[in-house]
């Protein structure tokens, strides 16, 4: 009797203990669906998620040494980050399909550079100019791009951009140094006392490595900000509306060629704060950042991570620059703890492997990379809410 009665009490127990876990981690979880969409919780991780970064990328024991990443590539990750999010809100967010972006990117780069060399080389100064380039750019091209729509559209921003690139060529050669690209761009200090390729002293240091990237992660973190803010007023439903039935947003009175140019507008300043940190990161300006290839990659970056996400086509671009920089150098794919080679100059193929990737990515999961991570946190949280 004593024995089925220890029993008893031992199950009873155990029920209580697994139900106790499984409503704390349903009310974890339903905390947690309340807060995170919040402005200010999504800001925080991203702060939180840039301070640590670089950290496990390229110094954390263990890790860094598994991933092989370094200071500089981190840094442009968040760069390439920024142009990918605001590529979104064109793509992603309003339906619209830019081959051209690279007008953005690389004029400002340009701009920025040639500011350092005949106006000052304050970084702010560089970053400003490059935006309002672009800006103004964008206001152009958009201007007489958004008459079309469709393929159109995405052709004719191809057109404009190739043009900028052969008049950055030939043409405008005396001020982009023609093909071998703007060298001798000269970065100042910031506020005239810090050194952005100096590393930040004590536990920063350790954590963030370098000025530089600190500066950068401030911008990732602002173009978060913004991109959220704008994404969540009016403007950004509005911008939904567009890519979910143009004619019935025209229908309700809607002047949907306005917005149309304001997503292109804002898109493009995204674009130029990236292409003015490219400049500041390699204090050289190569006349590729304005050729189509560059524009090509910024779609594949953001397919490839999930458009009409926040934080899809950063992933995406964290992938693209990890493949090229990173698994590009592998001299031969080996099979692990032994000296078997399966493939030679296996570096030499990245470009084949990140074509593979991103097929199997848009044909098995359509909404990217950040459709995976969605689906496994639905998944986690349907387990845990379901069997309280």
């Amino acid at each position: 009797m004593s024995e089925k009665t220890d029993t008893a009490t031992a199950s009873t127990d155990a029920t209580t203990s697994t139900k106790s876990e499984t409503a704390f981690g349903g009310s974890f979880f339903e905390r947690w669906e309340q807060l995170r969409g919040r402005e200010g919780t999504v800001v925080g991780l991203t702060a939180i998620f840039v301070a640590v970064f670089p950290w496990l990328f390229a110094r954390a024991p263990v890790i860094s040494d598994f991933v092989q990443g370094y200071q500089s590539l981190a840094t442009l990750i968040l760069i390439w980050g920024i142009f990918a999010i605001g590529f979104d809100l064109l793509l992603g967010y309003t339906g619209l399909l830019s081959f051209g972006h690279a007008a953005f990117w690389g004029g400002a780069a340009y701009a920025a550079g040639i500011v350092a060399k005949n106006v000052s080389g304050d970084p702010i100064v560089m970053v400003v100019s490059g935006t309002l380039f672009a800006v103004l750019l964008a206001w152009v091209l958009g201007f007489l791009s958004l008459r079309r729509g469709g393929i159109y559209f995405a052709i004719l921003t191809l057109a404009f951009a190739q043009m900028f690139y052969y008049m950055a060529a030939s043409p405008l050669a005396f001020l982009t140094n023609g093909e071998n690209g703007l060298t001798g761009v000269e970065v100042g200090s910031l506020f005239g006392m810090i050194h952005l390729e100096a590393d930040i002293p004590a536990f920063g240091g350790m954590l963030l490595g370098t000025w530089l990237y600190a500066f950068v992660g401030l911008f990732f973190v602002g173009a978060v900000a913004v991109a959220y803010r704008i994404l969540n007023s009016p403007y950004g439903m509005v911008f939904r509306a567009i890519r979910e039935n143009e004619q019935r947003a025209e229908f309700v009175g809607l002047n949907v060629w306005r917005y149309k140019l304001m997503a292109f507008i804002i898109s493009g300043a995204f674009a130029g704060v990236a292409g003015s940190l490219f400049t500041i990161h390699g204090s050289y300006v190569p006349l590729q950042s304005l050729f189509w290839t560059e524009s090509g990659d910024i779609v594949v970056m953001t397919v490839l991570g999930g458009a009409g996400s926040m934080f899809g086509p950063v992933l995406g671009v964290g992938l693209y620059l990890y493949v090229e920089n990173i698994v590009s150098t592998i001299q031969a794919l080996t099979i692990p703890f032994t000296d078997i080679v399966l493939i030679k100059d296996f570096g030499f193929y990245w470009h084949l492997l990140l074509g593979a990737i991103f097929l199997v990515v848009v044909w098995v999961v359509p909404d990217g990379l950040w459709g995976i991570l969605s689906r496994i946190r639905e998944f986690v949280s349907a387990k845990l809410g379901g069997d309280r």
